[in-house]
């Protein structure tokens, strides 16, 4: 069979994706894309320019998933260190050549678009540890020892950046992975000790800008007008919408430019002022629905790996929906990172896009045939 063919029969396995986590992750994308619109209202044409580009994201998300869907799980698990390994090359040479903003060098600039290579890590990342750990099982120091070694290797680099809060989504996919590997108790605990042990030699190891966010978030009023801005305002756009919201493009928050960041951080923000407490929790719902499903898949798949894969891929939106919306209403320190799928940020669509295909690929090829 030619190349050609092999990839039509491929895709003709679509007809037998999950729906219904299809039908979650769509309208979170659109709800994206309007909220980014409404975040940058009134800034003149950027508005509708952001929005485009945004969809165009969207559109190349959908691309990414159906290549990574007709790659096949399988093949990502063969070639799991290559595509490390990869992605290892590219973490390095953006700390060499990379364009930096806001005091971070996390993106390469190819003048119509930036590329983070830090997302797709995430990916990779979940691959090398589905492969490693089923075949050195966390059950000995010395194999865990070696997936955390392994798994340093994109965390460092991504840590010089300074990108703390890609290390932080890190560090939880590897802990959630190595214990549902089946990392026995005693040594969850000697982790969480170790953890415990390292907060002064990590707090030692921030910059003052990092540690001010850390400051402000146990009280935002010590810096009111620098660092705790974000905060303060992210809340009251929050609080402002009531149970239903101002209305789409009603929020005052962003339309009068009070809200920082309003398209990336605190987009949730923005949705949250215009549609109230019902509209955020239709964003939490569409989130419940796509986690459960990305679950259910785990669960029905014979193979250890594949279980692994999709867990630490659940574990990575999980933990950055989390952050974002408890950043949002004030409860988490500031880190900067995307809400999922809302967000403005190709990188990371791109990088969803190509999990979620993956996921579905074991999804198809874990489902009964008399289904």
């Amino acid at each position: 069979m030619t190349v050609l063919g092999q990839l039509r029969v491929e895709l003709s396995r679509l007809k037998d994706i999950d729906r219904v986590l299809v039908a979650a992750v769509v309208p979170l994308m659109v709800i994206g894309v309007l909220s980014i619109y409404s975040a940058l209202a009134g800034k003149g044409g950027v508005a509708l320019d952001m929005a485009l580009k945004q969809s165009a994201w969207c559109a190349l998300g959908a691309v990414a998933f159906a290549a990574a869907f007709a790659f096949g799980h399988e093949r990502a698990l063969k070639y799991g260190y290559w595509i490390y390994g990869g992605v290892l090359l590219s973490l390095v040479a953006v700390l060499v050549a990379g364009y930096t903003a806001k005091g971070a060098t996390s993106w390469f600039d190819f003048g119509a678009f930036r590329f983070q290579p830090s997302e797709p890590a995430k990916l990779s990342l979940s691959i090398v540890l589905a492969v490693f750990l089923c075949r050195y099982p966390p059950k000995t120091l010395v194999n865990i020892s070696g997936a955390i070694l392994l798994s340093s290797l994109v965390v460092v680099p991504v840590l010089l950046q300074p990108d703390l809060g890609g290390v932080v989504v890190y560090a939880f996919m590897i802990f959630v992975a190595l214990v549902l590997a089946g990392m026995p108790r005693k040594y969850i605990l000697l982790l969480a000790g170790v953890a415990l042990l390292s907060l002064p030699l990590g707090w030692s190891m921030l910059k003052e800008y990092q540690k001010l966010r850390m400051l402000v978030f146990l009280n935002p009023s010590i810096d009111p007008l620098g660092a705790g801005y974000n905060v303060i305002q992210s809340r009251i756009a929050v609080g402002a919408g009531g149970f239903f919201g101002k209305g789409f493009l009603q929020g005052t928050q962003s339309r009068l430019h009070f809200l920082p960041e309003a398209h990336t951080d605190f987009v949730f923000s923005v949705f949250s002022e215009e549609f109230g407490f019902a509209g955020a929790s239709l964003v939490l719902a569409l989130f419940a629905i796509l986690l459960w499903r990305m679950l259910s898949t785990s669960a029905k798949s014979g193979d250890p790996r594949a279980r692994i894969l999709v867990e630490a891929v659940s574990a990575w939106i999980w933990f950055q929906l989390f952050e974002n919306i408890a950043m949002a209403v004030g409860i988490a320190p500031v880190t900067g990172l995307a809400l999922p799928f809302v967000s403005y940020g190709g990188s990371s669509m791109v990088s969803l896009g190509a999990a979620l295909g993956l996921v579905q690929s074991i999804h198809v090829s874990s489902r009964p045939q008399y289904e």
